[in-house]
């Protein structure tokens, strides 16, 4: 599986909550040349699973308009996700050949690590609106190869 990592773009701070929490103009336009740049790159996706987190659920709407990929709620993509759980839950999409996750920091970062196999998190930021891929053989810590990560800025 080709796993795709999108952090939610830049939101709004002033919000009743943090999951209230609506994307900025500088988020939604990040979101755009996300999706440009995925679609200029020919990245064909089975599925994007987003955080039912407002910010990450507007970022994902965006993304998907462009890339037209089918787009699911998972609630475990939250705030607070545990990077076991996330890989138990991912299990449950191993035959679709490419995902997209639209989450947060620092749940991302612990992810990719635990991923990766790296031994410590602290190695890893995930920017917003960051786009990283991972290729999964196996559905196991450890067993990810980094393939690229880039910022938004740089796409």
């Amino acid at each position: 599986m080709l796993l795709y990592l999108l952090r939610h773009a830049d939101a709004d701070t002033p919000a009743p909550s943090d999951e209230a929490r609506a994307l900025s103009d500088k988020g939604k336009a990040q979101a755009e040349k996300v999706a440009r740049f995925c679609e200029a790159h020919e990245m064909h996706l089975s599925l994007v699973l987003t955080s039912p987190v407002r910010r990450a659920h507007e970022t994902a709407q965006i993304v998907v308009a462009k890339m037209r990929a089918e787009l699911l709620i998972a609630p475990w993509l939250a705030c607070g996700m545990h990077p076991a759980s996330a890989l138990e839950e991912l299990g449950a999409y191993r035959s679709q050949g490419s995902v997209m996750l639209i989450g947060h920091e620092p749940d991302f970062s612990q992810l990719a690590a635990h991923l990766l196999g790296v031994a410590s998190n602290t190695a890893l930021h995930v920017r917003k609106a960051s786009l990283m891929l991972i290729e999964l053989d196996f559905f196991r810590a450890g067993a990810g190869r980094l393939q690229f990560s880039l910022p938004c800025k740089l796409m």
